[in-house]
């Protein structure tokens, strides 16, 4: 993590109706950074992603893109800007190749046709720069496993070579092997130098990878944590707004039997 901050929050509320999803919500997002955004269910973690994504303008607050006040209205105003969104459904076509899939809306053409040489190039060395092996490239993505359709999701999202990635829950639904395939490639998208944003239950997974460690909190900033240096019994206890939880309690009982 090195420089001033990609992607600032100052005081950023959202609300809905009568809800309140975000209250004066602040976040750094520095390049060559993991930062896990974390929370319990209904804390705003989605809301704040929304908002970062374009999807859901904020009602107060500013948001700075390298230092320069933006205001992000929909969600190509993101995308323009450099900001990249892999959602949880990841949003494939299983009928299609992988790479239809990675140039889905941004096709290369030559003399009003695709250009499928190009394109395949361009796959080969993408995937190639962040050690992604697909043996076919040609084959649908119905036919590759859990985690190879999360890493050909990623590898869409960086096609417009986007400063900053949000990954909403990345591994949810996979198994242990195809979860490291995956945090590896999130320790890749560190080493080339951009601002990762990681949504993620998986407590594991977020000390596994992240460098620092957000906690939203009933809409409201309720930590920042820099990793390593912080037991995860702190971070659940932000998430909670509990100081007493079943992890303190037997870490406080482990200590007394070693004590006697």
């Amino acid at each position: 993590m090195t420089g001033a901050p990609v992607l600032q929050l100052r005081a950023v509320s959202k609300r809905f109706g009568a809800v309140q999803a975000l209250t004066d919500v602040d976040l750094d997002v520095h390049p060559g950074e993991v930062l896990a955004l974390v929370g319990d269910n209904g804390a705003g973690k989605s809301t704040l992603v929304k908002t970062i994504a374009g999807v859901h303008p904020v009602d107060t607050g500013t948001l700075t893109w390298h230092g320069r006040p933006v205001r992000l209205a929909r969600p190509q105003d993101a995308t323009d800007l450099g900001i990249a969104t892999v959602y949880q459904d990841l949003a494939l076509c299983d009928n299609l190749d992988v790479i239809a899939n990675l140039f889905l809306g941004r096709e290369h053409l030559r003399h009003g046709l695709l250009d499928e040489v190009t394109m395949e190039q361009r796959a080969r060395r993408l995937l190639d720069t962040l050690s992604i092996r697909i043996p076919d490239l040609r084959a649908p993505v119905a036919a590759l496993s859990g985690g190879q359709r999360q890493v050909i999701a990623i590898a869409r999202a960086l096609v417009g070579e986007p400063s900053v990635v949000l990954l909403d829950e990345p591994t949810a639904a996979l198994g242990v092997e195809q979860s490291a395939q995956v945090l590896d490639l999130v320790e890749r998208l560190r080493e080339n130098g951009l601002g990762v944003i990681l949504i993620s239950h998986n407590m594991a997974d977020v000390t596994a990878v992240a460098d620092t460690v957000a906690v939203l909190r009933l809409g409201r900033n309720n930590g920042r944590f820099p990793l390593p240096g912080t037991t995860q019994e702190q971070i659940i206890a932000a998430i909670t707004g509990a100081t007493e939880n079943a992890h303190t309690r037997r870490t406080r009982r482990a200590a007394q039997e070693d004590a006697s």
